[in-house]
């Protein structure tokens, strides 16, 4: 049965708003996962980021996640829920990461994505965020193995492109 499982990666807000933009790499990124059965999920608060950016935005993000929200649908690209009690874990996580100083405060969304991404059992989180990038990763594992988390790791969509070619 192992090999009925879905293939899952979490998309991040920046990866989307490059979708939308048309960048090459990230439409080649999403044709050619998706071609080899991978599912792309989006975190409850990259939907909210969208949905904040599409109405408070300024040019031309506001246009930019206006059209990934409206597209999400056609990139087969799907949002999920979580729970009360699961968001409020995320909350928790989070605020633990800007502790460690492994997100700066003004990024706490990203501290969020990351722990609605582990949530919801997905390994990878794909984005072209600096700040999720540059996250030392043997902190952030030692981080979700404390908050006994499923662990995350960011990637850039390139890299992940070059892997599977």
């Amino acid at each position: 049965m192992a090999g009925s499982l879905k293939k899952r990666l979490g998309l991040d807000t920046n990866l989307l708003l490059d979708l939308a933009e048309g960048k090459d790499f990230a439409e080649d990124f999403r044709a050619e996962f998706q071609a080899h059965g991978y599912e792309l999920l989006v975190a409850p608060t990259v939907a909210g980021e969208l949905n904040a950016l599409s109405i408070y935005g300024g040019e031309p993000q506001r246009t930019l996640a206006d059209h990934a929200l409206r597209k999400l649908r056609n990139w087969k690209c799907q949002p999920y829920p979580l729970s009360d009690t699961n968001l409020a874990v995320v909350d928790r996580f989070s605020a633990r990461l800007w502790e460690l100083k492994l997100i700066p405060e003004e990024e706490q969304n990203d501290g969020r994505i990351l722990g609605e991404t582990s949530l919801a059992g997905i390994p990878l989180l794909v984005t072209s965020d600096k700040h999720l990038l540059d996250i030392e990763e043997e902190a952030l594992l030692v981080a979700f193995n404390e908050a006994d988390m499923f662990p995350v790791q960011a990637a850039h969509p390139k890299r992940l492109l070059r892997a599977l070619r």
